[in-house]
């Protein structure tokens, strides 16, 4: 009962820290407000589970899992590299290359707009169940089948932004630039691309946690003896719960940072945008 008291006493105290923080102008409560937010999360978590001893094959402690996190991070490292590096990154960024090129001829072909668009929108409905396996039988079991199945599932969401985007700019714009005889390349760079860049970068961004989830599900389904879908697979197997959510945490930390360093991208790119203003 301690266990629970305690983890109770902390929430409480917690709650009202954050309620005075965020009422305040504290500089850096943007930054301490989430963080005693998710380390009252980790507390209630490690009391509940001492407290009512909850099997570790069910749920294990915090604590448990990041001291089998940094006892394992060689094998959590060779797993990062195997299906972020290798599996995620590659296929994202054939996906989104080529989702933002064939946009741009979708958009100049009326065309391939009638005919591509129907054919993207089919595959982004693939389950990715049943695609996997095709594409490990196709590829092979290494890094390259996990690419993929990456491509796939992050190429239509791309596909449209960009395709919306480029279509975007009033017709105003689009009079002046014909007004000072631009050309469709000249249009195309100097007021269509940038204008469509808020819409670029929503797609991105959707694809940073669709590449990340497409990775690990595919190596469900085939992979050599390495990737964070094939340790999470085998550890539940041999109920190492504290590994699974040690890979879990890797995941999380990865799929944030991966989607915070994009919205980087797109504040510096967008600067001029009035959602990037203040």
């Amino acid at each position: 009962m301690s266990w629970i008291l305690g983890s109770l006493i902390f929430w409480a105290v917690a709650i009202v820290l954050n309620i005075r923080l965020s009422r305040s102008d504290v500089a850096g409560k943007g930054v301490a407000v989430p963080v005693i937010f998710g380390l009252t999360i980790l507390v209630l978590w490690e009391g509940m589970v001492r407290g009512f001893e909850v099997s570790p094959v069910l749920l294990p402690p915090p604590s448990a899992i990041f001291t089998t996190f940094f006892a394992k991070m060689d094998v959590l490292w060779v797993d990062l590299v195997q299906t972020f590096f290798k599996g995620a990154l590659t296929g994202y960024v054939i996906g989104c290359g080529s989702a933002i090129l064939i946009a741009i001829a979708v958009d100049r072909s009326p065309f391939l707009q009638r005919g591509l668009l129907p054919v993207g929108n089919f595959i982004a409905a693939l389950p990715i169940v049943g695609l996997a396996p095709i594409m490990v039988m196709w590829f092979g079991f290494d890094w390259h089948s996990k690419a993929a199945v990456v491509v796939a599932m992050v190429f239509f969401p791309v596909l449209v932004n960009t395709v919306q985007g480029l279509q975007a700019t009033d017709a105003m714009s689009r009079d002046l630039m014909r007004t000072y005889a631009t050309g469709y390349s000249g249009t195309l760079m100097k007021l269509r691309l940038p204008a469509a860049m808020p819409f670029i970068f929503n797609g991105l961004k959707i694809a940073t946690t669709l590449a990340l989830i497409g990775a690990i599900v595919a190596e469900f389904f085939g992979s050599p003896i390495k990737g964070m879908g094939f340790r999470i697979s085998t550890e539940v197997g041999r109920l190492s719960l504290d590994m699974v959510w040690a890979e879990i945490v890797v995941a999380a930390i990865l799929g944030s940072g991966f989607y915070g360093l994009v919205a980087l991208l797109e504040k510096r790119m967008t600067f001029w945008h009035p959602s990037q203003r203040g």
